[in-house]
């Protein structure tokens, strides 16, 4: 199957799935967890609306436009400079984190709409998981490559990719024919590879893990959900913004 970049954007469902987002001043990046994510955008430590937005618009020119890292970095840099914002990490690093996450969720949740459509499930009902390219390559990533589920199955809730920081990993439909080329008479049955406790030190909270995920990231951004932030649980001036946030996008 030939290999799709992310410069290959735009495509109206990624697009449209980073514009439903509302901004979110957070502080750590385990303020909102899991499917929260895919209705806010977030940078850990951006806690003041302008720098924000203003990150925000670089992400969404990539998205849109198909800009590179670089034009990314540019606006990084403005936006740095323009707040005084003090951030975790080396330059390089962090504006690669942030572009990066944001394209390959964008992406991961336009391609999910794109394969769960009901028309498309007649011709192509299973997906196939695919290793990507990565340098240094997730052991259980590895284990999952050639993975063929039916579109509907639960394990693609928490195991949907990206599966963590920097996962290059792709989902593929197939339809039988294709699945028969393969040398399988039907699909898998999905692993259980048993899960593991990780603990956030900003709350002390624990949560259950799958193997193989990072934390955080047991989730489907392609999924929709209901969540919204609740708006009097936030200082007043935060709460009068997001409250304005959730009316532009309304």
């Amino acid at each position: 199957m030939p290999e799709v970049k992310y410069q290959d954007l735009p495509f109206e469902e990624a697009i449209a799935f980073f514009r439903q987002k509302l901004n979110l001043p957070t502080a750590t990046w385990t303020d909102i967890w899991q499917a929260m994510h895919t209705r806010a955008f977030v940078v850990a430590g951006a806690i003041k609306a302008d720098l924000l937005q203003d990150l925000r618009a670089a992400v969404e020119q990539a998205i849109a436009e198909g800009t590179t890292l670089a034009t990314f970095r540019d606006a990084f840099d403005e936006a740095v400079a323009k707040y005084g914002w003090i951030y975790v990490g080396g330059r390089n690093w962090r504006s690669r984190l942030i572009f990066e996450t944001n394209i390959r969720t964008a992406y991961a949740a336009g391609r999910w709409q794109q394969m769960t459509d009901p028309d498309l499930l007649k011709l192509r009902p299973y997906l196939l998981y695919r290793h990507g390219d990565s340098r240094y390559p997730r052991p259980q990533h590895l284990a999952w490559d050639g993975l063929v589920l039916p579109a509907d199955d639960p394990w693609w809730k928490t195991h949907y990719p990206p599966n963590g920081w920097g996962c290059k990993c792709r989902v593929f439909s197939l339809s039988k024919r294709e699945l028969k080329a393969m040398g399988k008479s039907g699909p898998d049955r999905a692993p259980d590879n048993g899960s593991y406790q990780w603990a956030d030190k900003n709350t002390g909270q624990t949560h259950t893990v799958p193997t193989g995920i990072d934390p955080g990231w047991a989730y489907n951004v392609g999924e929709k959900t209901d969540w919204t932030p609740d708006v009097s649980k936030y200082p007043k001036r935060l709460g009068d913004y997001l409250s304005r946030e959730l009316e532009d996008l309304s």
